[in-house]
C-alpha cells in the first residue's frame, strides 16, 4: 500500500487516481458513482464541512440509511480530520439525543428515515441545555459535552434553522493535507461496552486501516477487485462500515448499497446485479433457506460471509450442501474495528468454530485467576493488535492494557490449531440480528414505567434473529390494568425496534441472591425448560 495512505479516506484518493472510471458505488435504486466522481464529491463535502465551521476533532453524526450520501459524508468527515459518529437512522429520538449529546456532535446529517427522530432529539437537547432533564434522556455529566448541532437534510425539506444537504457541498474542493497522526480519533461507534448504557468506542485512523490491511492479508482473499459486493449490512454498524466498505475501498471492488434487508428483494438484487460476495448477518441464512429457488438465485455468488454472532453449524452445512456456496464466518467486536478471526484463516474447518486469528491479530485465553487455562478448557478471550480501539469516549477508559492486550468479556475454546469456538459471554449482552442489546438499557426504560416494582431482561434463542429480548416484570400491587401496554409504549418511545422485548413475563417475584442481585441464570433455566416444553 502506498506510503501516503494513513487513513481510510486516503484509500479513496489512490482508487480515484488509479481507477477513475471504474464504478465504485451503486444504489439499488440505480444511482451510482465512479471512483473519480466519489473523490470529487468527498473533496467538495470536506471543503463544505470547513465552511460550516467543522474543525479538526469536531464530531459529525451521520444518521442515514445505506446510500451514496452516507459513504460520501463519512469519507469527507475523515478527510476533514473531523470525527464520524454513525447513528442508526431508525433509532428513537431518546437514543439519538443521547448519542448526539454524549459525543458533542456539532453537525448531524439526516435523511427521510431519520429526520423526524432527529428533530425530536434536538428538541430534547434544547430542553436539557435549558435545564429540563426530563425522563433521564440527558444527565448533567453528559451535558458538559453537549452542543446544539446544525442539521443537514437529505431527500426531505429542511425546516427553518435546518439546511439542505446540497448546501454542504462546496462548488469546488479545496486541497486538504492528509492525516499526519494515524492515532488521531476517526470514528466514535456506540456499543454496549462492558457496562450500562451504550458507550462510544474510540477508533483511530490507525485502528480502522490496520483491520482493513489485516483482512486484505487473508489468503484466499475475502474480496477481489472484480467483485460486486452486497452492501446490505448497515453502514452505521462497524461490520458494514469497516469490514465491508473499508475492504471495498482497499480492493476497489463495486459496492451495491441496499437500504434495508428484505429476504426476497435482496435475492432479486443479488441476481440482477450479479453480486459475487455477500456479507450478511447470521439470521439471513435461515430466512433464505425457506426459498425453494435459492440455488438458482444465488448463482452469481462465490462467497458468503457472516459475522456479528455465531452461526448454527447444522444450518451452515445444510446451506452449503444445498447451494454450493461456501459460508465463512468470523468473530469480531466494535472495539477491534471489527474482525478478529475468520474461518478463511483456519488450517481445517472445525465444526462450530469462528476461525483462526487474522494476520497481525493475537488471541489468548485467560482463566478466572489470570492464568492460562488447561488445554481444552474455556477461558476469557483476550485480543491484541493494531486494530484495537483507544478506549471509550471521552477519556479513553477501559482500553487495552499497556502491553496491548484487551479483555473482550467473551468466553471460548482454542483448538491446538488456533481455531476459536465461542461458548459464552461474561457480559449479559444480547445479540439480536447481529446488533448488541445491553439489558441494563432496557431494564432502565421499563423500570421508569409507573406500576413496575422490579424487572430483569435476558436474551433467549430465536430462530429468526439469533437471540430475542425477554423481560421479566414484577408489578406493584396497585399497578394499572394496562401495565403491559404502558411498558410496550415506553419501550417503543425510547428503544430501537431490535431492543424492544419480544415477550413480557409478568411474575410475582424475581429470584435474587443474598446480596440482592437478580439471578438471571435461573431465568435462563426457566426459558430453557420452556423451550423443551417442560413448562406450559
Amino acid at each position: 500500500m502506498p506510503g501516503t495512505v494513513r487513513g481510510v479516506a486516503d484509500l479513496l484518493g489512490v482508487a480515484a487516481l488509479e481507477s477513475p472510471d471504474k464504478l465504485a458505488l451503486v444504489e439499488a435504486g440505480g444511482r451510482s458513482l465512479t471512483w473519480a466522481q466519489l473523490e470529487d464529491e468527498v473533496g467538495r463535502l470536506a471543503t463544505g464541512l470547513g465552511a460550516a465551521g467543522i474543525l479538526a476533532g469536531h464530531r459529525v453524526a451521520i444518521a442515514t440509511t445505506n446510500r451514496l450520501e452516507f459513504v460520501a459524508t463519512y469519507l469527507a468527515v475523515l478527510r476533514a480530520h473531523a470525527v464520524a459518529v454513525p447513528v442508526n437512522p431508525r433509532s428513537t429520538a431518546t437514543e439519538i439525543s443521547r448519542t448526539v449529546g454524549d459525543s458533542g456532535s456539532r453537525l448531524v446529517v439526516a435523511d427521510a428515515d431519520s429526520i423526524a427522530s432527529v428533530r425530536q432529539a434536538i428538541a430534547y437537547v434544547d430542553r436539557a441545555m435549558g435545564g429540563d432533564l426530563d425522563l433521564g434522556r440527558l444527565d448533567s455529566e453528559l451535558l458538559t459535552r453537549t452542543v446544539r448541532p446544525q442539521v443537514y437534510v437529505v431527500d426531505a425539506s429542511p425546516r427553518p434553522g435546518e439546511h439542505a444537504y446540497d448546501d454542504l457541498r462546496a462548488e469546488s474542493a479545496r486541497p486538504l493535507p492528509p492525516v499526519s497522526d494515524p492515532e488521531r480519533l476517526a470514528v466514535l461507534l456506540y456499543t454496549s461496552g462492558t457496562s450500562g448504557r451504550p458507550r462510544g468506542a474510540m477508533l483511530s485512523h490507525r485502528a480502522l486501516l490496520a483491520n482493513i490491511e489485516q483482512i486484505a492479508a487473508v489468503d484466499p482473499p475475502m474480496i477481489h477487485g472484480d467483485d460486486v459486493v452486497l452492501g446490505v449490512l448497515p453502514l452505521f454498524h462497524v461490520y458494514g462500515l469497516n469490514a465491508v466498505l473499508g475492504t471495498v475501498l482497499h480492493r476497489r471492488a463495486k459496492l451495491l448499497l441496499v437500504d434495508r434487508f428484505e429476504p426476497q428483494s435482496t435475492l432479486d438484487l443479488i441476481e440482477d446485479e450479479a453480486c459475487s460476495v455477500v456479507p450478511v448477518a447470521p439470521p439471513v441464512l435461515a430466512y433464505w433457506m425457506q426459498d425453494p429457488t435459492l440455488e438458482e438465485r444465488l448463482g452469481p455468488v462465490r462467497l458468503l460471509l457472516s459475522g456479528s454472532a455465531p452461526l448454527d453449524p447444522d444450518l451452515v452445512d445444510a446451506f452449503t450442501a444445498r447451494t454450493g456456496v461456501p459460508v465463512h464466518q468470523g468473530y469480531g467486536l466494535t472495539e477491534a474495528a471489527p474482525v478478529v478471526t475468520s474461518t478463511l484463516c483456519s488450517e481445517t474447518l472445525e465444526t462450530g468454530s469462528v476461525g483462526a486469528a487474522l494476520p497481525g491479530v493475537g488471541i489468548r485465553l485467560v482463566d478466572e485467576v489470570g492464568g492460562v487455562p488447561e488445554q481444552g478448557d474455556p477461558g476469557e478471550i483476550w485480543v491484541r493488535g493494531d486494530n484495537l480501539f483507544g478506549g471509550y469516549w471521552p477519556d479513553g477508559a477501559d482500553g487495552p492494557a499497556p502491553d496491548g492486550w484487551w479483555a473482550t468479556g467473551d468466553v471460548g475454546f482454542l483448538s491446538p490449531s488456533g481455531d476459536l469456538t465461542l461458548v459464552d459471554r461474561l457480559k449479559d449482552l444480547v445479540i439480536v440480528s447481529g446488533f448488541n442489546v445491553y439489558p441494563v438499557e432496557v431494564e432502565d426504560t421499563i423500570a421508569d414505567v409507573q406500576g413496575v416494582a422490579d424487572v430483569a431482561v435476558i436474551g433467549v434463542p430465536d430462530d429468526r434473529t439469533g437471540e430475542a429480548v425477554v423481560a421479566y416484570v414484577v408489578p406493584h400491587d396497585d399497578a394499572p390494568g394496562d401495565l403491559e401496554f404502558r411498558i410496550r409504549s415506553r419501550c417503543a418511545e425510547r428503544l430501537a425496534g431490535f431492543k424492544q422485548p419480544s415477550r413480557l413475563e409478568l411474575v410475582d417475584a424475581l429470584p435474587h441472591t443474598a446480596t440482592g442481585k437478580v439471578q438471571k441464570g435461573r431465568l435462563r433455566n426457566i426459558e430453557r425448560r420452556r423451550d423443551l416444553r417442560l413448562l406450559e
